[in-house]
């Protein structure tokens, strides 16, 4: 029923644990496919995904847009849930993301895609008053970022164009052309590694990622964003 699509690079710290989060729904028949788009990793993540059974697709580009794109155009079933290799669902989204999708096969709600709960795997004051953040933000805006996964079904993603091959707000992009009807928060926690946080400290990690944020949506050029986030 759903086919995964996980864009890779170097992420053999965290692909282990993404994937195992996955095994429940493989057993239920609920995921039929792990997709892992690779961005030209160097480390063993593609030996990680080999191990688990995962389809392996090098992606023609490096950027997470393109490697989605490469991953939607590879899946086979009819629902995609397109996840970062450094989250891991917790174990209540099978259930949640099972009622999800009969609800919108048996024609009970309109089309939709679903969005899990953002959190991060620390602990203290910083990473909760991040969390806070996004969801003010979601319950303000409907607009999650990627890895907070997306849940939607191929006919929705076809019909609102697909990712675009962008290496960065790929998924802003893609999420404010979906209806804000269209735009589900789901409640069970995706759980996103907090590295970077603490690599670069709570607030200016926060801070970088909504001035990222302002200075998209004020239409300054992807590459001017991409050198002001990776720096």
């Amino acid at each position: 029923m759903i086919s995964v699509v996980i864009p890779t690079l170097n992420a053999e710290a965290s692909l282990a644990q993404c994937l195992t989060a996955l095994v429940p729904a493989v057993v239920d028949g609920l995921v039929r496919e792990v997709i892992v788009v690779d961005g030209g990793s160097t480390d063993r993540t593609l030996r990680i995904a080999d191990q688990a059974g995962c389809s392996v697709v090098l992606s023609p580009e490096c950027g997470r847009g393109q490697q989605l794109i490469s991953g939607a155009a590879a899946a086979k079933h009819p629902w995609l849930l397109f996840l970062h290799a450094d989250t891991v669902l917790e174990e209540t989204w099978v259930r949640e993301a099972q009622t999800f999708i009969d609800r919108a096969d048996a024609g009970q709600r309109p089309p939709a895609a679903g969005m899990f709960r953002f959190a991060l795997d620390d602990m203290g004051f910083k990473p909760r008053l991040i969390e806070f953040g996004v969801a003010l933000r979601c319950m303000l805006f409907r607009l999650p970022y990627g890895d907070q996964g997306l849940l939607i079904s191929r006919h929705l993603y076809n019909a609102r164009g697909g990712y675009k091959p962008l290496t960065l707000m790929e998924d802003v992009e893609f999420v404010r052309r979906l209806a804000r009807s269209e735009r589900i928060m789901l409640r069970t926690p995706a759980l996103t590694s907090a590295i970077r946080y603490k690599r670069d400290g709570y607030l200016i990690r926060a801070a970088r990622n909504l001035t990222c944020l302002a200075l998209y949506m004020a239409r300054v050029p992807a590459t001017t964003i991409e050198r002001l986030y990776r720096g």
